[in-house]
């Protein structure tokens, strides 16, 4: 029993142990699964090592690292290392491709006994820069350094002298330090008789970079001017604009060709000269307000209508300010309720956007303005104010003349007819309508001798003086004055006279005389019963 008690103890502690090896296998092959050749064994702080997962990198040494900082602007790590190591090792990326294969490559360089290590365990790409010694390999890094600047130099230096515009530094004595290819040819150029110094080259522009404030601060640290410049040989002057940098104790410039912008600022100031006096010759008010609903451009016809001063049109004031300086000097018609005045100018606005505003004002003095409102371009309106006063009172005087002539004309007891040179009935009297029982003063449809003689002639007794009379109200010629009687349905003589006036117009007079004794009335319709408008009526 003590011997298989023995045995059975024996046999635990050897699963025991043989358990504790198996776990201990089992941990190590994890942690190099987890994390395969993450650690340079062996590597110092001057041996540059990577490790590649593909073209990831996956770790690095800290001169690995600072050997990848030499260079930027590639897709990858793995492809900034061949541009950093491309000097040294010119066929090092078809030499890495064969590590897949052989498991293990090593390349030299063709500058030095520098080489690089190429190893491929576990799907992974180790690289390492081998050196003889650590200064050797600091000389390589320096040399690589150096070529990553000197390659960056080349990019800024192409790029400067490619570049069309003007580009130079100046010390704070104004001592050009150094310019671009356009500086140092355009300084070439104007310089006299073409005789330049090798360096530095002339200043071109006077630009004050000294400028200092209470506290010894740079005045203007960054600033932007327009300057001109006259070429020899060209007959206008070139214009650039020109910035100003401080850079260190230096001043970098940028100048940029401003020619097409100075002169289509001249053509615009031009142009709005020219409409200055165009508008400044115009009897009508002009006002133009920008989106912003300020005042932009007027005439000096809108001070001379409204009675607004120069100073305050001059302040460019808003839309609503000036309508509000109207309204204060009674230049505007407004109801007496100021929330209504208002929605009425708010109404106005939203009119004059849509391009249907158009009012005439009845001013409290008596005058008459016909405003206009219009949209322009980008957001902008203009107003347009047109005196009508003189108009308005001479289309009063022609109504008032016009009431008194037909007041007159009806006042005769003869009914009068005149008619146009072309035949058209003019005008009537009370008489006329009365005699002949017609409205053609009020009839819609236009009347001429045609038809009046037509109605005569059915309102009366046959007579050959209708056909002459249509003939002589429709003869241009020289004509003379004549007369002759009809005689009406009911037996009443009519007298009628018929007189050229000036213009080609012609006078027509009835006059009713007794009835003829013996002489019986005519058969036909009786004129009908005559029925006055009201505004005959009244007069």
């Amino acid at each position: 029993m003590n011997a298989l008690f023995l045995l059975q103890i024996g046999g635990l502690i050897a699963f025991c142990w043989l358990g504790a090896l198996f776990a201990l296998w089992l941990f190590s092959r994890a942690q190099r699964a987890r994390a395969p050749d993450t650690v340079f064994a062996g590597a110092g702080d001057d041996i540059a090592a990577f490790l590649f997962d593909g073209e990831t990198l996956v770790n690095a040494t800290e001169a690995g690292e600072r050997l990848l900082l030499s260079t930027t602007g590639q897709n990858s790590d793995f492809r900034r290392l061949l541009s950093v190591l491309a000097p040294a090792f010119p066929d090092l990326e078809s030499e890495l491709e064969k590590v897949a294969q052989a498991g293990r490559r090593v390349i030299r360089s063709v500058v030095d006994s520098t080489r690089v290590i190429g190893e491929f365990r576990n799907g992974l790409l180790r690289v390492s820069v081998i050196a003889d010694s650590v200064a050797s390999l600091r000389t390589q890094h320096a040399i690589l350094d150096h070529e990553a600047l000197q390659q960056e130099l080349d990019v800024l230096r192409a790029t400067t002298e490619a570049a069309p515009f003007l580009c130079w530094r100046q010390s704070g004595d104004g001592t050009v330090t150094w310019a671009n290819r356009a500086y140092v040819e355009l300084a070439c150029a104007l310089a006299p008789e073409r005789k330049v110094p090798v360096w530095p080259p002339a200043r071109l522009f006077e630009l004050e970079t000294d400028a200092r404030d209470e506290a010894g601060q740079d005045a203007n640290p960054k600033r932007t001017r327009r300057l001109k410049l006259s070429v020899p040989g060209e007959a206008e002057d070139r214009w650039f604009e020109v910035s100003q940098t401080r850079v260190g104790s230096d001043w970098l410039f940028l100048a940029t060709t401003a020619d097409k912008v100075v002169k289509a600022e001249t053509a615009l100031h031009q142009f709005i000269q020219t409409l200055t006096k165009t508008f400044a010759q115009l009897s009508i008010g002009l006002a133009v307000f920008d989106r912003q609903r300020r005042l932009t451009l007027f005439n000096p016809a809108l001070g001379d209508l409204t009675g607004l001063p120069a100073e305050f049109l001059a302040a460019r004031p808003t839309l609503h300010a000036l309508l509000d300086r109207l309204r204060d000097t009674s230049m505007i018609p407004e109801p007496k309720d100021y929330h209504s005045w208002r929605r009425q100018m708010q109404d106005l606005e939203a009119a004059a956007e849509d391009g249907s505003y158009e009012e005439t004002w009845s001013l409290p003095n008596g005058s008459t303005y016909h405003v206009v409102g219009r949209p322009h371009p980008d957001g902008a309106l203009a107003f347009l104010f047109e005196d009508k006063s003189a108009e308005v009172a001479r289309t009063r005087a022609f109504h008032a003349q016009a009431e008194i002539t037909q007041a007159v004309l009806d006042s005769f007891e003869q009914a009068v007819a005149v008619f146009s040179p072309a035949g058209a009935l003019i005008t009537t009297n009370r008489a006329y309508d009365q005699l002949w029982g017609c409205d053609a003063a009020s009839s819609v449809t236009p009347q001429g001798i045609g038809e009046a003689v037509t109605h005569w002639t059915r309102h009366s007794a046959p007579s050959p003086i209708w056909g002459d009379a249509r003939e002589f109200a429709l003869t241009l010629g020289e004509r003379k004055e004549w007369s002759a009687d009809a005689r009406l349905l009911d037996g009443r003589r009519l007298g009628c006279r018929f007189t050229p006036i000036p213009g080609g117009f012609t006078l027509i007079r009835f006059t009713i005389g007794e009835r003829v004794p013996g002489e019986p009335a005519a058969p036909g319709p009786r004129p009908a019963p005559l029925v006055l408008s009201a505004e005959k009526a009244s007069l």
